[in-house]
């Protein structure tokens, strides 16, 4: 593997000589917010997006603003170029920092600074998943995360057992269940599509606001689709024309089997593909 570089507080540096405090907050206390931004053809994709939710998850924290915060775009771009990245990811973490010690009262903002930390994850073919012609399995399992999954935090445990039930179940993903009805995937947002119809859960505390989620959103609105964003139940799911996922690193997958159930077809649907292809060629023309 190409050795990166990677950005830790203000320096380009080989990944092998990047360090952390033991006692950054973001280690100890899973206290820091991320953003993942995708990169097509060597541009950022939505990354306006991806730096406003982020300036809202620091403040929804009480989180100083780390100095480098208007830089983020230059920093994302630099990375770009030093890796040579075409297609691929750049995770952005920001924590509270390392006060020295540990303590579950906030530091002192005047004496610790935030710490961030970026990298670069290559994955040529992005764009051209095959897994977007075939579509994904998902199983249902209870959402047992915090109450503020708006915010983009590290705390991702709950959705890495997530992950792994439906490893275990041999499928690719879990739709979390909360009062009977989907909230959203372990690591994206989720749709259903009945006739001309897309449904996809309310915003509010209980999901992500999604980037891609919005684009898609509006991409819909625009393609004369009609959409109604409220919960619905796996049965509803089950018995839907479509179901698809959104998210920055999967833009739009279809979803064709949940619990066991083929939906729809058990095939990807129209509606989904015109969405990925829409999603891709509109991000594509405004990428930075």
């Amino acid at each position: 593997m190409n050795m990166r570089t990677v950005y830790v507080n203000g320096t380009y540096l080989p990944e092998n000589e990047a360090t952390i405090s033991i006692f950054d907050r973001g280690f100890l206390m899973a206290d820091g917010v991320y953003e993942v931004t995708s990169v097509l053809d060597g541009k950022l994709i939505d990354f306006a997006g991806h730096a406003k939710r982020l300036e809202r998850s620091l403040n929804e924290l009480d989180m100083p603003h780390p100095d480098c915060l208007p830089d983020l775009l230059d920093i994302h771009r630099e990375l770009v170029r030093l890796n040579g990245i075409e297609e691929g990811m750049i995770y952005l973490q920001i924590t509270r920092g390392a006060p020295g010690d540990r303590d579950f009262a906030f530091p002192d903002p005047a004496t610790c600074t935030p710490t961030v930390v970026l990298f670069t994850q290559n994955k040529p073919g992005l764009a051209n998943s095959p897994v977007a012609k075939t579509g994904i399995k998902v199983i249902s399992v209870a959402d047992q995360r915090w109450a503020r999954r708006d915010i983009k935090t590290v705390q991702l445990l709950y959705p890495s057992m997530g992950k792994m039930m439906a490893k275990a179940a041999g499928v690719d993903d879990a739709w979390m269940v909360e009062d009977g009805m989907v909230t959203e995937g372990t690591s994206n947002n989720a749709y259903i599509v009945k006739g001309n119809t897309i449904i996809t859960r309310h915003l509010g505390n209980e999901i992500l606001h999604g980037i891609t989620r919005a684009a898609v959103l509006r991409f819909a609105h625009e393609a004369q689709m009609q959409v109604e964003e409220r919960s619905f139940s796996i049965a509803e799911a089950q018995a839907a024309d479509e179901a698809f996922i959104t998210s920055a690193s999967m833009f739009v997958m279809p979803v064709v089997e949940i619990d066991g159930a083929a939906v729809g077809t058990g095939t990807p649907g129209p509606v989904a593909a015109r969405l990925r292809e829409i999603y891709l060629d509109e991000s594509r023309k405004v990428a930075v």
